[in-house]
This record gives structure tokens, C-alpha cells and sequence, in this order.
């Protein structure tokens, strides 16, 4: 009997119901498009394998994805270590994220938490946190309903049973998402209307 077989039929499965997720990611790709030209920013974190992808996900924005464009600015929280250790160290451990998020975070920002449960605490907080500092809030997680998509503006659950599965749909996520991004960079005008409320708010 295969021990790969079942997995990868799992994987298959997932990623043709995850098809109904992309219209999420056409438009998280439009935003981003319109937010990180005129100085937005965005904020991600995850645990554990989630950390992994969060700072992955910054990595692409900050260097590139496929082809040469410029840097854009992207923090991975969970990368922070100096940072993690302070916080720990004096506050409890649901403001790991959270409280990064209200240093860095701007209104009009965007904040990625990514969590195979949706019920890392941390993330969850950071969620919170995000949307009442006036950041946007998206989610990657596993099956909903979940606290974390609940906490989110916007989330994409994947429908998997195995964690293996959910972390690698969200790394089928962040590249489409990537490649959703360079591609509307080109549509984005200085005189759109959003793109001008976003750089009027940063003056």
C-alpha cells in the first residue's frame, strides 16, 4: 500500500475546492496594488510553519516574485526575535503580534495572520488589534467557521483535514496572490481615488 497516495490525493482534493478562493485573491491582489505603491505597508504572522509562510509572503514583496519591479515595504512579526523576546519577556503572550502590530500598523496598512487551526491566540489578538488601529485584515487559515477568519475583513479557510495539506494550499495562496500583485500594478493610476484617500491619510 502507498503511504505518499493518500496525501497527495488529499492535496488534490483541497486545491479544487480552494478554486473558489481566487476571486479572494484577484481582489487582496488589487488592494495591495493600490495600498503598497504610496507608502502602505504590510504586516504578517503565523506560528510555527505559519511563521514560515508569513515571512516567505514578505520576502516576495520586499525582493520580488518573478519579475523585476521595485521593493515594497512588508515586516514578517514573527521574524522580529529581539523584538519577541522583549515582548514575552514583560507582556502575556497574546500581545506577541498584537503589540507590533499597533507599533508598525497604519490605517490603511494591511494585516495577514496565518494560522492551519484559525485559533492561535496570538494571531487572533494581532487580528483585533489590526482592525482597531484601522488595518485591514485578512486571514489564511483551515476550515471555518474559525476565530481568526471571524476576526478578519476577509479570510480564505481551506477546506483540509490534515495541517500538511491547509500549510500547503496557503503557499499556493501567497504565490497567486504575488502574482495577482505584480500583475495589477501596472492598472494602478496616481489619480485613482483610492490610492489618493490612501496617500492623503499618510500625509
Amino acid at each position: 500500500m502507498s503511504t505518499t497516495a493518500p496525501h497527495v490525493r488529499a492535496l488534490r482534493n483541497a486545491l479544487t475546492r480552494f478554486e473558489q478562493d481566487c476571486e479572494v485573491l484577484e481582489d487582496w491582489g488589487a488592494q495591495l496594488a493600490r495600498a503598497l505603491p504610496v507608502g502602505g505597508r504590510l504586516l504578517a504572522a503565523g506560528n510555527g510553519g505559519s511563521a514560515a509562510q508569513a515571512q516567505h509572503l514578505t520576502a516576495e514583496l520586499v525582493g520580488r516574485y518573478q519579475g523585476d519591479r521595485p521593493p515594497f515595504s512588508a515586516l514578517c512579526l514573527s521574524a522580529e526575535t529581539s523584538s519577541l523576546t522583549a515582548i514575552l519577556n514583560d507582556y502575556p503572550a497574546e500581545e506577541l503580534f498584537a503589540r507590533q502590530v499597533e507599533a508598525h500598523g497604519r490605517p490603511g496598512d494591511v494585516f495577514v495572520g496565518l494560522s492551519t487551526s484559525g485559533r492561535s491566540p496570538n494571531v487572533v489578538a494581532a487580528a483585533h488589534r489590526a482592525r482597531a488601529c484601522g488595518l485591514d485584515v485578512w486571514a489564511m487559515t483551515g476550515p471555518g467557521p474559525n476565530p481568526l477568519a471571524a476576526a478578519a475583513d476577509s479570510a480564505i479557510t481551506v477546506e483540509a483535514d490534515s495541517t500538511a495539506t491547509v500549510q500547503e494550499l496557503h503557499l499556493v495562496a501567497l504565490h497567486l496572490l504575488c502574482e495577482v500583485f505584480d500583475a495589477r500594478l501596472a492598472d494602478v493610476h496616481p489619480h485613482d481615488e483610492v490610492v489618493a484617500d490612501l496617500a492623503e491619510a499618510r500625509r
